[in-house]
């Protein structure tokens, strides 16, 4: 018999979950599934057009109902989730109910999102509009405050701040193998 196996990357934007979970799916030779990536082939608009045209509401009922079908269709696979997903519609209730399925929460400290994060913001609906450094270290600063209890639902934690995509691979490799 084959177990079933899902492991899902949690965690804030710019925390490198697509970055690591592409590696992970390569070392593990699994399907790599990124939940947004999933919500554009659905909805046959980019996140930023949905958030638009239909709102934030919209978004996240979509975004769940991904959510749900991926980890339904799914037999052994790495999920990347969206920075605010595990927030809502009990999603990290939904995932940690199940043995198969091991969340793992990548914890980046805000200095380095705002680095990572600062430069790419036009890119990214939710910070689109933020100015300066400041504004965007306040912003993140509030989600995270916001958000912690979710991603701290986490079966796993990991810190990322300072290591490299593939440490981070070997970290999540010896904790889902041990």
């Amino acid at each position: 018999m084959i177990l079933k196996k899902i492991i899902v990357l949690i965690g804030y934007m710019g925390c490198g979950k697509t970055t690591v979970g592409e590696k992970l799916s390569t070392k593990c030779r699994l399907p790599f599934l990124d939940l947004d990536n999933e919500i554009i082939k659905n909805e046959k608009k980019s996140i930023e057009k949905i958030f638009e045209l239909e709102g934030e509401i919209y978004f996240r009922k979509i975004e769940y109902q991904v959510l749900v079908n991926s980890i339904k269709n799914s037999d052994n696979s790495i999920i990347s989730l969206g920075g605010g997903t595990p927030c809502y519609y009990n999603s990290m209730d939904l995932l940690n109910k199940y043995d198969y399925i091991h969340t793992v929460y990548l914890k980046t400290s805000p200095d380095v999102l705002v680095n990572r994060l600062f430069e790419e913001r036009t890119e990214r609906p939710m910070i689109k509009t933020i100015k300066s450094q400041k504004s965007l270290k306040d912003f993140i600063n509030k989600h995270l405050f916001e958000r912690s209890i979710y991603y701290h639902k986490a079966k796993s934690i990991i810190k990322t701040d300072n290591k490299s995509p593939d440490k981070i691979v070997n970290e999540i490799r010896k904790i889902i193998l041990a």
